[in-house]
């Protein structure tokens, strides 16, 4: 093993198996949704702490990590983050309750937040100017697969084992890369001591905490004031932070604000941003879909979003190898694109009753449009960046990604609770007139309250608060009846919060517009000038 250490293709196999544990757990929890709400009579509001407070975590301590990693080593930082990953990974899956999943989720936050910035260092110090490209590419590429691979892997997992094997399945990974990472990554660290803002840390988390609270227990507290005042404290809080930057730019800030007078790092950054939300903004509400209302299995879910994984993994190296040669602007456009329209097709053929061949055209499609955004997208954000300013820069663009990630998952379960609440209610009341009379109130009032308790999220969960006095033997015709309500509810809930997700992904698309395209010689993009060239001391 010891010739394997240093080499660049094998340092970047390993950084990308860390990568890539990660990145599952974003998506890879969606699809046993369902099966946790049932085995941990969890709510759909506790269920989306399980996913944001991951996600949460990740977003608020990435800048921080990368800092960290600047100062103790990426190699270093990058140990301790799979190491602290894998163990909480063992915490999430002996959890009991939906406190110690969400508790060990936070865990398994922080341990993501340490290592993924790193993997980005790293290969930029290990690998020279005319090879990077090419490496970011593959890295970028593995984002895009272990995003949409999640769904496939956990339905397989859940169906053949448990909902506790999405997690299990880490300790393997980890304990290998862990092992990789001690035989085969360098120490890249800089000869350079670094600040850390603590002020800035604590401003953020407390911006971003009022954000993601807010849009996940709106529903539930029925938008009252104190939720919206919440909201509003995010906002000051999130100016506050901005100010505060500002104000530290000669003090080594959390954000360098120098990194944006690139306009490719920050128009990518946005654009990283915007795929997250378009990503697990469709997730979510598939996922529910496919089991809860087509009553798929969790594999048999995860099997139909396969295409979009298989796809992908073909198409992603080539989109980064000929992002590298010719430039990634018009190539993320048609991704996009691509992907915005495989969602319209989707939202359109959504129904109580469609045939999973029917999603199979939308799916490649799908597909195809993920394998040309995350390795141009890699590309062309870091392709400017001064290696000392890596760190900095890989904490920024991932950061504001997984605030992406926390807000697009917060922003659609809101919509989605939101527009189910209304679409049951109206529902019942439509198919109470196949009851008798006497109990139609408790039925639309059953209704009401399982969508404002966060329940609504499968026809188990609303057959709770059926009428507790049924004749006899009307127990299965009333149960009948509430499935059809759920399952029109649902459909009928999930075309707004979809459409959300497609608009958000359409203005991604026009934002590739802002995207400067490099000069070229011979064919081949040259790099223009780091962006630290200028600094003060440099």
């Amino acid at each position: 093993m010891r010739k394997w250490h240093g080499n660049q293709w094998a340092v970047l196999l390993t950084l990308s198996l860390g990568f890539f544990m990660t990145l599952l757990d974003l998506t890879i929890v969606n699809i046993a949704i369902p099966s946790m709400i049932e085995k941990l009579d969890a709510s759909l509001d506790e269920v989306l702490w399980v996913v944001n407070g991951y996600v949460l975590i990740l977003a608020v301590l990435l800048i921080t990590a990368g800092r960290l990693g600047d100062l103790r080593g990426p190699r270093t930082m990058f140990i301790a983050g799979v190491a602290i990953f894998t163990v909480a990974s063992l915490l999430c899956g002996i959890s009991q309750n939906p406190a110690e999943l969400i508790s060990a989720r936070v865990i398994q936050g922080l341990g993501a937040a340490m290592l993924l910035p790193q993997t980005m260092t790293i290969i930029i110090a290990t690998f020279p100017a005319e090879r990077r490209g090419a490496a970011l590419g593959i890295w970028g590429a593995v984002a895009g697969v272990a995003t949409i691979a999640g769904p496939t892997l956990g339905g397989l997992l859940v169906t053949t084992l448990d909902w506790r094997w999405i997690f299990f399945v880490n300790l393997p990974i980890g304990v290998l890369v862990l092992v990789l990472t001690v035989m085969i990554v360098p120490d890249t660290r800089h000869e350079r001591r670094h600040r850390f803002d603590i002020g800035g840390v604590l401003i953020a988390t407390a911006a971003l905490f009022c954000f993601v609270f807010g849009l996940t227990e709106g529903q539930r507290y029925e938008w009252n004031a104190a939720i919206w005042g919440l909201m509003g404290a995010g906002v000051v809080l999130l100016l506050a932070f901005v100010w505060h930057q500002r104000s530290r730019q000669d003090q080594e800030p959390l954000v360098p604000f120098v990194l944006f007078k690139d306009r490719n790092f920050t128009v990518m950054t946005l654009i990283g941003a915007i795929t997250s939300i378009g990503m697990l903004g469709f997730f979510l509400p598939m996922t529910i879909y496919l089991q809860s209302v087509l009553g798929f299995s969790a594999l048999k879910a995860g099997l139909v979003l396969a295409p979009s994984s298989v796809v992908s993994m073909f198409l992603a190296p080539v989109a980064g190898r000929m992002s590298d040669r010719f430039g990634g602007k018009y190539i993320l456009m048609v991704g996009m694109t691509l992907y915005g329209l495989s969602l319209v097709w989707i939202v359109l053929i959504a129904d109580v009753s469609t045939s999973w061949v029917s999603f199979l055209p939308a799916l490649v499609v799908s597909g195809l449009g993920i394998g040309c955004v995350f390795a141009p997208m890699a590309t062309e954000a870091m392709r400017g960046v001064e290696p000392r300013l890596a760190g900095a820069a890989s904490g920024v663009n991932n950061t504001v990604r997984q605030i992406g990630s926390v807000l697009g998952t917060a922003s659609v379960g809101a919509v989605l609770q939101n527009r189910l609440a209304g679409s049951l209610k109206d529902e019942a009341t439509k198919q109470s007139g196949q009851i008798p009379a006497p109990y139609r109130g408790e039925f639309v009032t059953g209704f009401k309250n399982a969508a404002k308790e966060g329940l609504g999220t499968g026809q188990s969960s609303v057959a709770r608060h059926l009428p507790p006095d049924l004749p006899k033997g009307a127990e299965a015709q009333f149960k009948q009846i509430a499935g059809d309500v759920f399952v029109h509810g649902f459909v009928t809930a999930m075309r707004p919060t979809v459409a959300l997700t497609i608009a958000v992904v359409f203005a991604g698309a026009l934002a590739c517009f802002a995207v400067k395209r490099r000069a070229t010689t011979g064919g081949v993009q040259t790099t223009s000038p780091p962006v630290e060239a200028g600094l003060p001391g440099q």
